[in-house]
């Protein structure tokens, strides 16, 4: 995400940062740079020139034109900017009050409405409520029944519609039964259209008025751009909405829709999904945002993530392990099935600052295969081959390679890798590790 904008503001940037200091020629070229990468990223065209004008305005003060290194200095006026036009501060999601504590989602066809309802309750769930899915989308076909098969997939419960009803009999049947079988949460599915239409609009406000809901969401495609932001405009005036959800962000490279849609509603975005699978739904950040934007990274939220797949008593085991020099090729199986969880390696890498300088210098899609080929040749070998690895002859190495379809050779680096990265982790343990393991995994 953010791609083109990113590779933009970087050659910008590069070149600001080959002047002596900043006059107000040099400043002025630099901004129109700026605002041809906004543009082409499809960010609204006011917002923009807004953005530029209160850039400028700092850029131009003694503060910078005095500044030992001000090249530095207008990246940060720059990344200052765009935290407070995304919104400043993160808005979490509000379940406070009695329960069950009802949540509409609502959107337009297409938006990803019924899976981010899903990953929503996940998100819930991970903090200790107890979400129930209610699917009121009676319209578009097979609705119910996707969301019934999302809520098995995750072991979430899903209202059951006994028969085809209205849409408020639906909400009044699964706030009863919420509050009879103990939910705290209701997360309602509601129904969208291709089009935003009087009927639609009047079918979510009779929900809305009876529900009472604590959130109301605005699911949106951010691979829409511009539209997003006039379809967010149109929802809030005609139903009222309390913050937005912007879907498939990881598929728009352009992001001017992220970048617009605070500044023109007003409303916070409060969540980003950032893939299909049903944990790639992110609490939205302004800042981490705009360090992303800018090529700075995004250690923290890498290092929140790590936080939740790393299981604390394995990181413990591991280190105990690695202290006796006792790390296995079994262990080093599940180190790589716990990093997996992470993402892919091109998401992992996106979240360290200057990642763009480095990213055509790897072979992602041949990284990925030699992690699954590193699996296939652990799995192909025996309880004791994986504790014990020295007993690997010619002959085992053979039958390892036919066994995970791999070659002698892929075999054998594999053990050479894990020979010398037992050394490293030797070296590692004799200092920092205990300190680089409770940064990185533990809580």
């Amino acid at each position: 995400m953010f791609e083109k904008l990113q590779e933009r503001l970087e050659t910008t940037f590069k070149k600001l940062r080959g002047y002596g200091k900043l006059t107000e020629d040099n400043i002025k070229e630099t901004l129109r740079e700026v605002r041809v990468a906004l543009l082409e990223a499809d960010v609204n065209f006011r917002i923009a020139k807004d953005f530029l004008e209160k850039v400028k305005e700092k850029a131009l003060g003694e503060e910078v034109l005095t500044s030992v290194t001000p090249g530095q200095q207008f990246i940060k006026i720059v990344h200052d900017e765009l935290c407070a036009l995304l919104g400043t501060t993160n808005k979490p999601l509000d379940v406070s009050g009695s329960p069950p504590v009802p949540i509409m989602l609502v959107g337009l066809q297409g938006s990803g409405k019924t899976t981010t309802a899903g990953k929503l309750a996940l998100v819930l769930r991970k903090k200790g409520r107890r979400p129930l899915l209610v699917p009121s989308d009676i319209y578009r076909p097979a609705a119910i029944e996707q969301l019934t098969k999302v809520g098995k997939q995750l072991n979430i419960e899903t209202f059951a519609v006994p028969q085809i009803k209205d849409p408020l009999t639906i909400c009044k049947e699964a706030k009863a039964y919420a509050m009879k079988n103990g939910f705290d949460t209701m997360i309602v599915d509601t129904a969208g259209r291709l089009h935003i239409n009087d009927e639609m609009v009047n079918e979510l406000v009779d929900q809305k008025r009876f529900l009472n809901p604590r959130e109301t969401l605005l699911v949106l495609d951010a691979m829409t751009g511009q539209d997003a932001v006039s379809i967010a405009g149109t929802f809030d005036t005609k139903l009222g909405v309390d913050g937005i959800i912007l879907t498939k962000l990881d598929g728009d490279t352009r992001g001017g829709a992220a970048i617009s849609i605070k500044a023109v509603t007003g409303k916070p975005i409060k969540f980003i999904g950032i893939g299909e699978k049903f944990d790639a739904l992110e609490a939205f950040y302004p800042e981490r945002m705009a360090s992303r934007i800018l090529g700075m990274g995004d250690v923290i939220s890498l290092v929140e993530k790590a936080q939740e797949v790393f299981d604390e008593k394995q990181a413990r085991d591991l280190e105990k392990k690695l202290r006796k020099d006792e790390f296995t090729l079994e262990d080093f199986k599940e180190q790589i099935k716990q990093m997996k969880k992470l993402g892919s390696i091109e998401s992992i890498m996106t979240m360290f600052p200057g990642f763009n300088k480095v990213k055509g210098m790897i072979n992602f899609s041949e990284a990925e295969k030699d992690i699954k080929r590193i699996e296939a040749i652990i799995n192909s070998m025996t309880a004791k081959e994986r504790v014990y690895p020295n007993i690997i002859d010619g002959n085992r190495r053979i039958r390892i390679s036919r066994g995970s379809g791999t070659s002698v050779r892929d075999v054998n680096d594999l053990l050479k890798r894990y020979m010398e990265m037992r050394k490293m982790m030797k070296k590692l343990t004799k200092g920092g590790m205990k300190g680089l393991q409770r940064q990185l995994f533990m809580r």
